[in-house]
C-alpha cells in the first residue's frame, strides 16, 4: 500500500438554523465520508472534521420566529444535525461547532495574524438595514438584479449566474429576502480582507491545479480572479466571534462575519480533536506537514470561500501574499490539496427549499429507508458533476434493482447455498479458466475502484464495483451450482469463487455502503469491528455547558486489499440486506410534497 499519508477531510459546516435535508449532504456529506473511508482503507491516517456553522443573521432571524434565543436555536439545530450525519454514518473524527471557546481563540488568532501582516484594514461602507427592525441584513439576505449579466436573482454577495463578487448596494431594485421591503443603506466601518493583495498569489496557486481539480470548480475559479475586491469580514450584529482589537472586542455590536469565522472551522476542529485526544500538537501533522493533503468538500454554492478566500487568509497568515509578513503563532499553515465541489441536487424538478416544503429532511428518510441505499443513490446517481435531479421512482428503481436484486441477491444465494449444502466455506478443490478470469477481474477491481476514489470520481467507483457484481452473477447463471448434485467438489468449487467474490465486492464497496458490508463480514464469519461507525458523545469545555460531538474508533479490519477467504468458516443462513420497495411508495411520497 506504500507509506501512510496524513489526509485532512475538510468538510462543509452545515448551518444550524434548521435541519438538513438529502440535498445538502449529497454535496458535503456523503462524499467527504466515501473519501475518508476509503483513505484509512489505504491506510492513511486521516482526520475528517466539521461541525455546525451557528453565528450571524440567519441565526438570529430564525430565533426570532421560533420565539427563542439565537444560541436557544443553535443548541437544538447542532443535536439534530449531529443525530443526522450519525445516522448517515458519517465517519467525523470530530464534528463540533462554533460557538465554543476553542473556536473563538483560533478564529481571532487568524484575523490577528492577517492584521498584523496588512492584510486587513479599516473601511467605513454602506450597509444594508431593515427598515422595519434596524437589524443589519446580511449580504446573502439581499436580492436583486445583477448590474453586471442583468440576472433577476442575484445576491448582495455574488451573482450565481456570472460569478462575479457583488455589493448589495449595486444591485439593481435590492429587496429583503426576508420580508421582501427595500433595504436601507446607512454608513458604517468595518474591517475588510485585501483580497487583491493576493491575486498573483493566488492564479499561481490555481494554475498549479490545473488537471487535479474538477473542471467545474477550477475554471470557475479562475474567472473570479480578474475581478477581486476587497471583502468585509466583519459585521453590524451582536452574535459572533468578538473583534480582538483594542476599542473593539468589548463592542456589542460588531462581530466578525460568520463565513470568516466558518471557514476558520476546519483549522479550529483539528485544533480541538487534537487536544481531546490527549496530544495537543497532533494537528500540525496535518497542517504543517509538507506531505499531508487537505480536501475540502461542499456544495459549488461554496467554491468562491474554499478556492479563493480561505486560501487567501491562509496566505496572509503565513505572510505570503504581496505585503509580506511572517507567520502568525500557530506558524505556517498549508493550503487546500484539493476543493472537492459538487453540483446542486433538485427535487422532483425543483429546487430544495424548507419554506415551500420542496424537500426531505435526512432524519425523515432514515425514519423511512435505509442509510446505504441513500449513500448508494447518492454515489450513483449524484450531481457530482453536474445538477442532478433526485426522483423517487429512480430511487426506488436503483434500490430493487442494483441492490436488492444485483448485490443483495448475489450475497444471499451464494451464502445460503453454501450453508445448505456445506454448512461452511467449501473448498475451492480445481478452479477452471472462467474460475480464475472471474477472480482476476474481482482482485483487479481494487486498483481501478481504488484509483477513481482516490481522485474522488464517486460514480465511476460505485459503477465499476458493480460490474464485477453483475459478472459474477452472470458465472453463477452460467455454472448453475444448485443443479450440481452429484459432484460436490466442482459444487463447493463454484461456491468458493462465488464468495470469494462476495468478500471482495464487500470491500470494494465499504466506502458506500458500510452498514451493510459490516453485515456480509459477519455473515462471511468476520469477527470484531469490520468498519467502525461513528457515534455521539457528551462533551463540555472547562467545565461549561456539555454539547454533543461526533467522533468514532475507525481502526476496525477493513483494509483495501483482497482477502483470501478460509474454507471451513461456518455459515448461517443469510438475512436479506436490503428491503425491496413497494412502487406504492412513489405515490406516497409525492403525496407528501403537495401544499
Amino acid at each position: 500500500m506504500g507509506m501512510s499519508q496524513h489526509i485532512l477531510t475538510a468538510v462543509a459546516w452545515p448551518y444550524a438554523n434548521g435541519p438538513r435535508h438529502i440535498g445538502h449532504v449529497s454535496g458535503f456529506g456523503v462524499p467527504s465520508d466515501v473519501f475518508s473511508r476509503y483513505q484509512r482503507m489505504a491506510g492513511n491516517k486521516v482526520l475528517m472534521v466539521s461541525g455546525t456553522d451557528e453565528h450571524g443573521t440567519p441565526i438570529q432571524v430564525q430565533a426570532d420566529k421560533e420565539g427563542v434565543t439565537a444560541r436557544q436555536l443553535a443548541d437544538r439545530y447542532n443535536r439534530v444535525i449531529a443525530e443526522d450525519l450519525t445516522g448517515l454514518g458519517l465517519s467525523y473524527d470530530l464534528f463540533t461547532r462554533t460557538t465554543t471557546k476553542n473556536h473563538y481563540s483560533v478564529a481571532q488568532e487568524i484575523f490577528l495574524g492577517l492584521y498584523k501582516n496588512g492584510y486587513v484594514f479599516p473601511k467605513t461602507t454602506m450597509g444594508a438595514v431593515s427598515p422595519s427592525t434596524g437589524r443589519t441584513l446580511p449580504d446573502r439576505y439581499i436580492e436583486g438584479t445583477c448590474p453586471i449579466c442583468g440576472y433577476d436573482g442575484a445576491r448582495g454577495d455574488q451573482c450565481d449566474n456570472c460569478g462575479n463578487q457583488l455589493d448589495p448596494i449595486d444591485l439593481i431594485n435590492p429587496r429583503s429576502r426576508i420580508n421582501g421591503e427595500t433595504p436601507a443603506f446607512v454608513e458604517t466601518e468595518h474591517f475588510m480582507l485585501d483580497l487583491p493583495a493576493f491575486a498573483e498569489a493566488l492564479g499561481t496557486y490555481l494554475q498549479s491545479k490545473q488537471g487535479e481539480w474538477r473542471p467545474n470548480v477550477l475554471k470557475f475559479s479562475l474567472n473570479l480572479l480578474g475581478d477581486l475586491q476587497p471583502r468585509a469580514i466583519t459585521r453590524d450584529l451582536d452574535w459572533g466571534v468578538p473583534i480582538p482589537l483594542e476599542g473593539w472586542s468589548d463592542r456589542s455590536d460588531k462581530r466578525l462575519y460568520v463565513w470568516f469565522d466558518a471557514v476558520v472551522g476546519y483549522l479550529s476542529a483539528s485544533v480541538e480533536w487534537a487536544r481531546r485526544s490527549g496530544d495537543p500538537d497532533a494537528w500540525r501533522q496535518w497542517w504543517q506537514n509538507p506531505d499531508a493533503r487537505g480536501y475540502y468538500f461542499m456544495g459549488k454554492d461554496n467554491i468562491v470561500f474554499h478556492a479563493e478566500i480561505w486560501p487567501a487568509m491562509l496566505m496572509g497568515y503565513n505572510g505570503e501574499g504581496a505585503r509580506g509578513g511572517v507567520p502568525g503563532s500557530l506558524g505556517k499553515l498549508a493550503l487546500p490539496s484539493e476543493v472537492v465541489s459538487s453540483e446542486f441536487l433538485t427535487m422532483e424538478g425543483k429546487k430544495f427549499s424548507s419554506s415551500r416544503q420542496v424537500v426531505i429532511y435526512v432524519r425523515d428518510f432514515l425514519e423511512r429507508y435505509s442509510a446505504d441505499a441513500l449513500r448508494y443513490y447518492i454515489a450513483v446517481a449524484g450531481p457530482e458533476n453536474q445538477d442532478t435531479d433526485f426522483t423517487w421512482s429512480e430511487f426506488v428503481n436503483r434500490n430493487n434493482g442494483e441492490l436488492v436484486a444485483a448485490w443483495g441477491n448475489l450475497v444471499n444465494r451464494s451464502i445460503s447455498m453454501a450453508a445448505r449444502n456445506f454448512g461452511a466455506i467449501p473448498e475451492a478443490v480445481h478452479l477452471t479458466d472462467a474460475d480464475r478470469a472471474l477472480l482476476e477481474r474481482s482482485r483487479a477491481a481494487f486498483t481501478a475502484v481504488g484509483g477513481e476514489l482516490q481522485r474522488s470520481r464517486f460514480k465511476n467507483a460505485v459503477t465499476e464495483a458493480f460490474d464485477v457484481v453483475r459478472d459474477a452473477n452472470k458465472y453463477l447463471a452460467e455454472q448453475e451450482p444448485w443443479k450440481i448434485k452429484d459432484d460436490p467438489e466442482r459444487q463447493g468449487s463454484i461456491l468458493h469463487v462465488a464468495l470469494q467474490i462476495v468478500d471482495d465486492v464487500k470491500t470494494l464497496l465499504t466506502p458506500f455502503v458500510p452498514s451493510s458490508s459490516n453485515k456480509i463480514f459477519e455473515m462471511l464469519g468476520g469477527e470484531g469491528v469490520w468498519s467502525g461507525m461513528p457515534e455521539i458523545r457528551e462533551v463540555d469545555e472547562d467545565g461549561g455547558p456539555s454539547y454533543p460531538i461526533i467522533t468514532g474508533d475507525y481502526d476496525g479490519a477493513a483494509k483495501w486489499e483482497h482477502r483470501p477467504i478460509k474454507a471451513g468458516v461456518p455459515l448461517a443462513p443469510p438475512t436479506p440486506l436490503f428491503a425491496k420497495l413497494d412502487n406504492k411508495i412513489v405515490d406516497e411520497e409525492l403525496a407528501r410534497l403537495e401544499p
